[in-house]
């Protein structure tokens, strides 16, 4: 059937080929060939605004078009409700009145060659359903007697469904014993009492014309039986109706014929009557039930979707119950209507004087009836060439006379098929259909068609020829219609000329071909992974053939859609050049990009992976579910996405509401191949968590918070840490801790029990309760050992036993001095210091360790001059030695020891008087080699600044030196005993040599660092022997021995001048050893000092006497000031302890007690 209209009817469209199997060009004179028409049936519907029925044909001349309505003639024109369309046969009806347009309409196209008809379309237009007014009496029944209600509905557009209902629009319960039909009817196998009731309804629903109707209300009364077997409306107890053998409400009688068209559904129904309520079987005699069978409504209706020839047959249906059985037996025959064995006749073009047949091959059961027909007209044999036998069509010695369309009409009672058979008889010359010069281009080693289209009768032999030469080799391939040229080269290019020629004329065509270079990707994209937020770059270079350059372009594609550029405001992509650049990438923007060069030719495709790296999503579904109790818990999550990088670790976060309310914090980590997490939480707590992920690119957010989780009190979990035992006076202890976090109190009514008793001495514990964290325990002895523990408790109880830790109470200083001082001079600057320790009760308290004190009294050069120059050194720990280093040589010193604690110092010991030996002298200030001659040279120095002992003379050695290789050719050496010589004559030198002079000065103790410098005698000749008699002229050494004594003094000034200052030693002491009345430290630390912590003196600014810095030249002197943190020493007054000057004794020369380097 056919819908059409507001209900959205399907027009479908039998399209067809021009002529079946045959293609002629409409330049040709042909008959009509219907190419579209509607196909039937159309039902009207009430709410259709109008109705189209289509029918449209191509043909030379074009074809007219004519209708007819149940056989007869049908002009749509002259109805003013009907639009035709005067370029085809359609026409439009309105929706008003269509009931006399109800019928079979058949199209017809015609033109002087020939008519052409189409399938009979048949217009429906039904009546609105409804059932028709009765009045119904009650149905009275006896208990255990069948009833059939029946609902007889209307007929309208299908679908049609039935429903049986009460008027309160409730559905009647259906089951075994009561069911509805296929044909609507309510059957019920036996009637029980509560079957009673006045409003049986059959409802009608019609879904295509959104419609429902409603038969009139139908009344049921059920009598129960007397136990006499009479029946009775009383309320009398009724006994179970009797047994009743089976038998067939639907359908009747003993056999029924089913008849069925291959492909429709197959419907057989038994519905029993009996009781008890018969159960239902089917067999298929002969055969077996195939798995395409279902059985539905309680076994009541058997049916297969798409019934086929193999299911036809013999079934029988069995009723029965424990009274007996009845059958029924259903003989299903299966036909068809008429179908092409293999398709439609075609078309066909013949020459003049040949033979056509035309063969209609159709099957159906029953078999089809064939009915020919010419141009529309019945067509049977003749007198002439034209014959007719059952499924074919013979022309003999066909002419143009024979030309027509032919039609074959199938049909059964089931249906009927038509084909339109266009014959053609004509003798034709080609006629070439392709346009000369055609242009053709194609891509270098591709395929290429160039076409020849012809129309000629009798068909036409075709040339193809290239510069007046035939085409020759498996490259060319000449088809009917078209050349075809396999992998094209450049050489193909050219001008080729097609050749059609048959028995009636010849004819030529052109066609042009020109190859071009391939489109190609040189420089592909490439997989890139990029942070999210960042920008990605693809490149993508393609070569293309320069003359497409008006159609190159390049396309680029993510996952297969192409991406919109330049087209959106605000887009984020770019393509510059060869490069697409994605600004702040996002996740989003993940996937395969596909870079496409391409032309009007051909196109070349690259694609790359872009991987957005992003911090992870946040985990999902968090569960918690308890270990072993409230405050032992067990977190699961889902992980999010990781955005291609790998998760690294999960972070719990847990919320508290009841001391920092809003604020998360960290709990547990986790693995990232972990996603469950066992957590220990604090009681007395209303909890909340929270997981986020960690990945390369860094923190996800976080997860949805959990619901809350609230854990009971719970005793303290552990006692104070980092327990601190102080005595900052004498007679008292000060003991602090570390409290307890907010979540750790578990409870309300925290505090701490501080327990301490003396070490070894009491039993019994001395115990307080505090809130706070610190406590005082006054009136102790000094430094005494106790033992302290502190235990934490709430409201729900104790917390774990406590460890016991050791203390001291308040220290004091020490009482007694170190004994038994002993100094052992190890060398000129260092000596070892030895004492006996003091007793410990002494010390009062921890051990700190011994200070070193010496005094400088004197130099033994200068013995009358008080140097008063004060030093110390400080060894921690329990020791009974120490180094000293930094001694000056030839000096007596004083020197004593003392104890210390935290407190402070305890007495000196009694102090030790010392000397040092002699050292060997400092290195000469200043040399000079002057006055050269060919054979000697004068040298001119200073005494040592510090002689360290009584300077006994001078060590020279002098070099005679290879100027190229500055290699040493000979070497001698002088000693020069006087301490007051300061120059020496050398003679025995070589002429015009290099010499290089080494000095340095000696006491007893040896011989100090070496001063270099080079020299150079002369060589006699002219000017030179003249220069050599002014040098020892006696003005002249006056002269510069007047010089080298000026220098001396100079270098003297300098270095007191440097020494002037200096750090006040005794504000130093006192930062070494403060007051410790004042410091809070720790029951097992103080201040330590080491050798190591020492710093040597900085050096003050150098006086320079000349611009040369020579290797040896610095005076080095060797002061306990570079180990101690101080240098020169002031009285409390701020004057400088000690004095600086230079005295000259025996030759050498006394300089300041402070180092100074001196270059000349």
């Amino acid at each position: 059937m056919r819908l059409e209209g507001s209900l959205q009817l399907v027009l479908l469209l039998a399209l067809t080929s021009r002529a079946t199997g045959l293609r002629i060009p409409l330049e040709v004179e042909q008959p009509p060939t219907i190419v579209s028409h509607t196909l039937g049936p159309i039902i009207v519907l009430p709410f259709d605004n109008t109705i189209t029925v289509q029918c449209q044909a191509i043909g030379n001349p074009p074809p007219e078009y004519r209708w007819t309505k149940d056989g007869r003639t049908f002009i749509p024109s002259e109805f003013s409700k009907i639009r035709t369309d005067q370029r085809n046969g359609t026409f439009v009806l309105h929706n008003k009145d269509l009931v006399q347009f109800q019928g079979k309409y058949r199209c017809f196209a015609y033109n002087k060659l020939g008519t052409a008809m189409a399938d009979e379309i048949e217009i429906i237009v039904p009546n609105i359903p409804k059932f028709p007014k009765e009045t119904l009496n009650r149905f009275i029944v006896l208990e255990g007697e069948p009833i059939v209600l029946k609902c007889n509905p209307p007929e309208g557009v299908a679908p049609r469904q039935i429903y049986w209902m009460s008027l309160d629009l409730q559905h009647i319960e259906q089951d075994e014993r009561v069911s509805m039909g296929t044909d609507g009817n309510l059957y019920f196998s036996n009637a029980l009492q509560k079957d009673s009731r006045p409003d049986y309804c059959c409802f009608a629903a019609f879904p295509t014309i959104r419609t429902i109707v409603q038969k009139t209300a139908m009344a049921v009364v059920i009598k129960s039986l007397k136990a006499d077997n009479g029946s009775s409306d009383s309320g009398e107890v009724a006994e179970a109706p009797p047994a009743r053998m089976p038998s067939l409400l639907l359908p009747s009688g003993v056999q029924t014929v089913k008849l069925f068209l291959k492909g429709e559904a197959m419907q057989l129904e038994c519905i029993p009557e009996g009781y008890p309520t018969p159960n239902v079987t089917w067999i298929k005699m002969g055969g077996n039930m195939t798995g395409r069978i279902k059985l539905t409504n309680f076994q009541r209706l058997l049916s297969i979707p798409a019934v086929e020839e193999r299911d036809q047959g013999k079934y029988m249906c069995t009723a029965e119950n424990s009274a007996g059985k009845a059958v029924h037996y259903f003989d299903v025959i299966v036909e068809e209507p008429p179908k092409w064995l293999t398709e439609p006749p075609r078309s066909q073009l013949t020459v003049i004087g040949s033979d056509v047949h035309i063969k209609c091959s159709v099957s159906g059961k029953p078999p089809p009836v064939i009915t020919w027909r010419r141009n529309g007209e019945i067509f049977r044999d003749d007198d002439s060439n034209r014959r007719v036998l059952e499924d074919t069509v013979v022309l003999h010695k066909a002419t143009p006379e024979d030309s027509s369309v032919y039609q074959c009409e199938a049909s059964n009672d089931h249906g009927s098929l038509l084909a339109n058979v266009n014959i053609m008889v004509i003798n034709m010359a080609p006629l070439i259909l392709t346009r000369d010069y055609q242009e053709y281009a194609v891509v270098l080693g591709e395929d290429v068609h160039m076409n020849c289209s012809v129309f000629s009768s009798p068909p036409s032999n075709i040339f193809w020829s290239k510069d007046d030469a035939t085409l020759e080799g498996e490259r060319f391939f000449e088809s009917e219609q078209s050349l075809k040229i396999f992998s094209t080269e450049k050489a193909d290019s050219g001008k080729y000329v097609c050749v059609a020629k048959n028995t009636e004329g010849t004819s030529t065509v052109t066609a042009v071909l020109d190859v071009k270079d391939p489109t190609k990707i040189v420089a592909p994209p490439r997989d890139v992974q990029v942070v999210s937020g960042a920008s990605a770059q693809l490149m993508c270079e393609a070569t293309y053939d320069k003359t497409l350059r008006g159609t190159f372009e390049v396309v680029w594609k993510k996952d297969g859609e192409e991406i919109p550029l330049f087209l959106e405001e605000n887009s984020r992509y770019f393509v510059d050049d060869d490069m697409l650049q994605i600004m702040n990438v996002n996740l989003s923007d993940q996937g395969n990009y596909t870079c496409i060069a391409q032309t009007s030719l051909d196109e070349d495709a690259a694609t790359a992976l872009l991987t957005v790296l992003d911090v992870p999503d946040a985990p999902t579904n968090l569960e918690i579910s308890e270990i072993k109790s409230r405050r032992n818990i067990s977190l699961s999550w889902i992980p999010g996405s990781d955005h291609s990088s790998a998760i690294a670790e999960f972070v719990v976060e847990y919320e508290e509401s009841k001391w920092e309310p809003g604020r998360w914090k960290e709990l547990q980590k986790v693995v990232g191949n972990q996603a469950t997490a066992e957590l220990a939480l604090h009681g007395h707590l209303n909890y909340q968590f929270r997981v986020y992920a960690v990945n390369a690119v860094g923190p996800g957010p976080p997860s949805e918070p959990t619901r809350r989780h609230e854990t009971p009190p719970a005793p303290p979990e552990r006692n104070p840490e980092n327990i601190k035992i102080q005595g900052h006076l004498p007679h008292q202890m000060d003991i602090s801790w570390e409290p307890l976090l907010a979540i750790e109190h578990n409870g309300p009514g925290l505090e701490y029990k501080v327990s301490y008793r003396k070490l070894g001495v009491e039993d019994v514990w001395t115990e307080h309760m505090v809130k706070r964290h610190s406590f005082v325990v006054r009136n102790t002895s000094t430094f005494v050992p106790y033992e302290i523990k502190i235990q934490s408790r709430n409201s729900d109880g104790w917390g774990p036993e406590p460890k016991v830790v050791t203390g001291y109470s308040g220290e004091d200083v020490p009482t007694a001095a170190p004994r038994d001082i002993a100094v052992e001079v190890i060398n000129t600057t260092i000596l070892r210091v030895s004492w006996t320790q003091v007793p410990y009760a002494t010390v009062r308290g921890h051990l700190g360790g011994y200070d070193v004190h010496w005094v400088r009294r004197k130099s033994l050069l200068n013995p009358n001059r008080v140097l008063d120059e004060h030093h110390a050194m400080t060894f921690t720990g329990k020791r009974s030695h120490a180094i000293v280093p930094g001694l000056e040589p030839f000096s007596e010193y004083k020197l004593t020891v003392n104890v210390f604690n935290k407190k402070g110092n305890g007495p000196k010991s009694d102090p030790v008087t010392f000397s040092t030996p002699e050292g060997v002298p400092q290195q000469v200030p200043i040399l000079t080699a002057s006055n050269p001659h060919k054979d000697s040279i004068l040298l001119v120095w200073g005494p040592p600044l510090e002689a360290n002992g009584i300077l006994s003379g001078y060590h020279l050695q002098y070099h005679l030196i290879n100027e190229t290789s500055l290699e040493v050719l000979d070497s001698q050496e002088v000693n020069i005993s006087g301490p007051d010589t300061t120059r020496w004559q050398l003679w025995g030198l070589k002429e015009g040599r290099l010499y290089r002079f080494h000095l340095s000065a000696c006491t007893q103790a040896g011989c100090g660092p070496a001063l270099a410098e080079e020299s150079r005698t002369v060589t006699i000749e002219g000017v030179a022997s003249q220069g050599s008699d002014f040098s020892t002229q006696g003005w002249f050494i006056g002269t510069m021995c007047a010089v080298a004594l000026l220098t001396l003094i100079a270098l003297m000034a300098c270095f007191v001048r440097k020494n002037k200052g200096g750090k006040y030693a005794v504000k130093e002491k006192e930062d070494l050893h403060p007051d410790l009345e004042s410091q809070e430290m720790s029951d097992d630390t103080f201040n330590e000092y080491s050798d190591s912590d020492e710093k040597p003196l900085k050096g003050s600014s150098l006086c320079s006497l000349s611009g040369e810095d020579a290797a040896g030249d610095s005076v080095s002197r060797d002061s306990l000031v570079d180990y101690t943190d101080g240098g020169g020493e002031f009285n409390e007054d701020g004057s400088f302890i000690g004095e600086y000057s230079g005295r000259k004794q025996r030759g050498s020369v006394s300089g300041p007690s402070g180092p100074g380097p001196v270059t000349a």
